[in-house]
């Protein structure tokens, strides 16, 4: 049995600047929060996994007492736990609007790996209704349901840690060489790798320059048919991806790494 497993953010979607930086603005916005993060910032913020911590890393000294924000531990959480449960609600609105379009192949992909009886799984920091929303958004309601999606606080430690992609490992029965994953990131790259799984990687604006060493190979999308062909940038693997990534490339890594 071979597993396919995507992170959210980034390969599913491009949400980061689409999706959550304007959701993460609207809510410091509607709270008062004396900040906005600017595009190039948010790309800074993304070397922290989730959401949530990355609000908290707002929280200096100086921050706190220019916001009016409780001084002590639990006001703090609490604090931050509202704010995000408003960035979530924003940005699940934006998912059903329709203002994130998936990322090109995810579709496609997703259905051949159902048809050849591959597991399908997401795994991400992202808060579990904002994945939901995604995955929904991007396969429908109906494929959705055969994902087994494990978000958010599910795992002590977030992404560059592999405990995510270990929580996939154990929920499905499989060793890690019966599985691939999908990500765009380095801290993504680093937890698969970490966990032993085989990853490829897609980028998108915000991780394109970064390191993928490891990666079994390395495109900037899946890609479809009949759209402008892919472009591989690395590619350490048996698979030989053409115009588009199909499953028999996923296969091809998985194959290799067995060997």
């Amino acid at each position: 049995m071979t597993a396919l497993i995507f992170d959210c953010d980034g390969v599913l979607a491009d949400t980061e600047r689409y999706g959550h930086l304007p959701a993460f603005n609207q809510t410091f916005e509607e709270f008062g929060l004396p900040v906005r993060w600017s595009e190039e910032e948010y790309g800074r913020k993304l070397a922290i996994g989730g959401g949530k911590e990355r609000m908290r890393s707002l929280l200096t000294p100086e921050f706190v007492a220019e916001a009016g924000l409780p001084t002590d531990p639990e006001g703090q959480a609490e604090a931050v736990a509202a704010w995000h449960r408003r960035k979530t609600e924003i940005y699940t609105a934006m998912v059903a609007a329709g203002k994130l379009p998936a990322r090109p192949g995810v579709a496609r992909v997703v259905e051949e790996a159902h048809e050849a009886g591959w597991p399908l799984v997401v795994a991400s920091t992202s808060a579990e209704k904002s994945v939901r929303a995604v995955v929904e958004h991007d396969v429908g309601a109906e494929r959705a349901r055969d994902f087994t999606v494990l978000a958010g606080d599910v795992v002590p430690h977030k992404k560059p840690a592999p405990d995510i992609y270990l929580l996939a490992l154990d929920r499905l029965g499989i060793p890690p060489e019966e599985a691939v994953v999908v990500e765009d990131s380095h801290n993504g790259l680093v937890a698969a790798h970490t966990a032993g799984i085989p990853c490829v990687v897609t980028v998108n604006g915000y991780t394109a320059d970064e390191d993928f060493t490891g990666a079994a190979f390395v495109v900037d999308s899946l890609g479809d048919p009949g759209a402008a062909p892919i472009t591989v940038l690395a590619n350490d693997s048996p698979a030989r991806p053409g115009p588009y990534v199909t499953l028999a490339d996923l296969a091809a890594v998985f194959e290799g790494d067995r060997r």
